[in-house]
């Protein structure tokens, strides 16, 4: 295990083209950032256990030292990484970016990113932005609000950007950053948030400013992570923040729409894209609703199909789309929803095992569920009726929320849970 230094010296995203040859590549196999490639969390893999055993699927790994925090995992080639604090493998408490080997567990090296999130309620506190892996680098936000880039291969940190001292950035709550960086071809996309500069693109290998993108009004960046989208030959980047959604030309910077809402305590869930329908929800009672874009002119402007319904909401667990119907948990309850997306009629609404909130990702016709009191379970997919197939207790929990997503990549499911990192083997034999 390694514990690299912090650099700041000049723009060190890429140390040295050598250890890009190196070091981890994303390809279709892996799972790079917030929700996966594609940012739908659902998860490409078939032939997958159709019901689990009691007490769960085979355990193959725990690997402790990932720290307390509720950032998901990216996996990319032979790689684990995430983010937390008080590692039990680190000799303070400040927060690390830590490396697994993806088919043992064993930790790689531990990288520092700057001191642990110890604001309000312990149960708020510590590590929350899943990293997002390209081209050999690992990116992460701190919910600091620092941008920190480091070699996947050894850890080693180059240039560190505080959103909040270069582009004036500004949370729109009292919880720290969240997002996961876009990386688009050449570009690294973020949202520091506030008026100055909402989003912005930097050449992810010079970090030279490409543009920046001002919402006006806006209270500041959300939990959120960018989506793309393309109509009409447009390529078109989707967000929300606190003050609600909007939409920016990929090229140009251009603020092409946007979507206000009224001001609530946080706005949390990626939005779904789909062609050129937009899906945005927030928690609170807020609701979900259905936008298309639609090119105009030289520009974009949005149909709202249907506005917020408040029977929609999700705070925090986030929402998948699979066929027509979307999934999620009714705001922080653990009561399933399933809503057609086109309308948003809710189709069944019941009650599920866990308690509270439900974070969801999806697979091979099934929905994978994670209450916050450490309950998981694999549901059906199915529009027709709610039908809960298997669940179990995810070793080490109870001590704090469990809000990090569960990841299913290669035929094996992922869990952060506490300090530790849980791999299962959830194939059919």
């Amino acid at each position: 295990m390694r514990c690299s230094p912090c650099s700041r010296r000049g723009w060190n995203w890429l140390i040295a083209a050598v250890c890009l040859m190196l070091s981890a590549v994303a390809s279709a196999a892996d799972w790079p950032t917030f929700r996966g490639a594609d940012r739908t969390a659902i998860a490409p893999d078939t032939d997958l256990l159709e019901q689990w055993p009691e007490g769960g699927p085979r355990l193959l790994w725990t690997a402790p030292g990932a720290g307390r925090g509720y950032a998901s995992v990216a996996i990319v080639g032979d790689k684990i990484f995430t983010l937390g604090d008080n590692l039990s493998a680190a000799p303070d408490a400040n927060e690390y970016l830590s490396c697994f080997d993806r088919s043992t567990g064993q930790r790689l090296w531990i990288a520092p990113t700057g001191e642990p999130w110890n604001s309000g309620q312990e149960s708020w506190q510590s590590s929350r932005s899943t990293p997002t892996v390209d081209d050999g680098i690992v990116y992460v936000i701190t919910p600091h609000g620092k941008l920190v880039g480091c070699l996947a291969e050894s850890g080693q940190v180059g240039k560190v950007i505080d959103l909040q001292a270069a582009f004036g950035g500004k949370k729109g709550d009292s919880w720290g950053y969240s997002e996961s960086v876009l990386i688009d071809g050449d570009q690294l996309v973020f949202t520091p948030g506030g008026e100055r500069a909402t989003m912005v693109a930097l050449d992810k290998k010079t970090g030279r400013q490409l543009w920046t993108c001002s919402f006006p009004g806006d209270r500041g960046a959300g939990h959120a992570s960018i989506v793309i989208s393309e109509v009409g030959g447009r390529r078109i980047y989707v967000q929300t923040t606190a003050s609600g959604a909007f939409g920016v030309d990929a090229e140009t910077g251009r603020l092409l729409w946007s979507y206000p809402i009224d001001k609530t305590t946080a706005v949390i869930p990626t939005p779904i894209v789909r062609d050129d329908l937009v899906y945005i929800v927030a928690g609170y009672k807020r609701g979900g609703a259905l936008l298309r874009q639609v090119p105009q002119g030289g520009g974009v402007s949005i149909e709202e199909l249907y506005g917020l319904k408040p029977e929609l909401a999700n705070k925090h667990g986030g929402v998948v789309l699979v066929g027509d119907h979307l999934y999620g948990c009714a705001d922080d309850r653990p009561i399933i929803i399933c809503a057609d997306l086109m309308t948003g009629a809710t189709v069944w609404k019941e009650r599920g095992s866990g308690k509270n909130s439900a974070a969801i990702a999806a697979a091979d016709g099934h929905l994978y569920i994670r209450y916050q009191d450490g309950t998981m379970t694999l549901a059906k997919a199915d529009p027709g009726q709610f039908v809960e197939v298997s669940s179990f207790q995810i070793p080490g929990s109870g001590d704090r929320p469990s809000w990090s997503h569960p990841v299913i990549l290669d035929g094996r499911l992922y869990l952060r849970e506490g300090d530790a990192i849980l791999c299962y083997d959830i194939r059919q034999r």
